[in-house]
């Protein structure tokens, strides 16, 4: 009989790379998942992680015990869903900024999801600025957005550099304007490009104004102007401008906002869901 734990401590060390990176995913100790790994390679007497001072690697039996180890966690989490009579209900007003949706919204949602089926949920993506219009105006149940640095507001999840990205730095012309690729007011990003170039008496036009991170990308790629982004977030197709001039940005915090009437256990199953996902990156 194959031990649960065992296998999601095996699992979380295949997505991670690491024992390190799996403890900190799970929750629990580096040397609880290093005794999970052991137990498990001893009960099937097979040779399943690779260990040396660089990485860690599946051997052959790790990489096919690993689609059943998915399947066999699965099939729990189904049969617990499934008999829980506490399973949560009703309908959760989520409001998600531009820039986590392409990244990494899809994991959350799956695994939301998946473990709470019957919870209804309303996804709003927009600006991080009016989310927080929305969320004041009881539009919103919770915030997934940025804000600026130390403001105080929110569940802090992360921190994230911000970026000059473009198409390549051809874009920008000796003795012109920066031509800018912005989203509209009331963007965070929007405001923080301004002020810095103003900081640094650089002169800059809007060239391409766009509500949709897809709108802005499609305009980068173009090789219309430059905008900014989250470093982990660029969007394929453009690249980070390093040693272009251009001043440094400050970092940018993605946190968790709730509104005070909304439902308490709905709320805490999905900050469950967005932390685990942040502690997996």
């Amino acid at each position: 009989m194959l031990d649960l734990s065992q296998l999601r401590s095996f699992l979380a060390v295949a997505q991670t790379g690491s024992f390190t990176g799996a403890a900190k995913q799970l929750g629990i100790s580096q040397s609880t998942v290093s005794q999970h790994i052991q137990r498990l390679e001893a009960g099937l007497k097979r040779r399943l992680v690779l260990r040396d001072t660089h990485k860690v690697s599946l051997t052959t039996d790790g990489d096919a015990l690993l689609g059943r180890a998915r399947q066999m966690l699965a099939m729990n989490d189904e049969v617990a869903t499934l008999f829980n009579a506490q399973q949560l209900r009703g309908r959760l007003r989520f409001g998600v900024s531009e820039d986590f949706v392409g990244n990494r919204l899809p994991t959350v949602l799956e695994t939301f999801a998946h473990a709470y089926p019957s919870v209804d949920l309303e996804l709003t993506v927009n600006l991080s600025g009016v989310l927080y219009e929305m969320l004041d105006a009881g539009e919103l149940d919770v915030v997934l957005a940025k804000r600026h640095l130390n403001s105080g507001r929110g569940q802090l999840l992360y921190r994230e550099p911000l970026v000059w990205v473009a198409r390549d730095a051809e874009v920008m012309e000796k003795g012109q304007p920066l031509p800018l690729i912005a989203f509209p007011a009331p963007s965070i990003t929007r405001r923080i490009a301004f002020e810095t170039l103003d900081r640094y008496n650089m002169a800059w036009r809007v060239v391409c104004t766009c509500s949709s991170l897809s709108g802005l990308t499609a305009a980068a790629r173009a090789g219309m102007g430059v905008l900014i982004q989250p470093r982990s977030m660029i969007p394929f197709g453009l690249r980070e401008l390093h040693d272009s001039g251009l001043p440094p940005l400050e970092d940018v915090e993605f946190v968790l906002v709730t509104h005070k009437r909304a439902d308490p256990k709905l709320v805490k199953a999905l900050t469950a869901e967005v932390l685990r996902n942040q502690r997996s990156l």
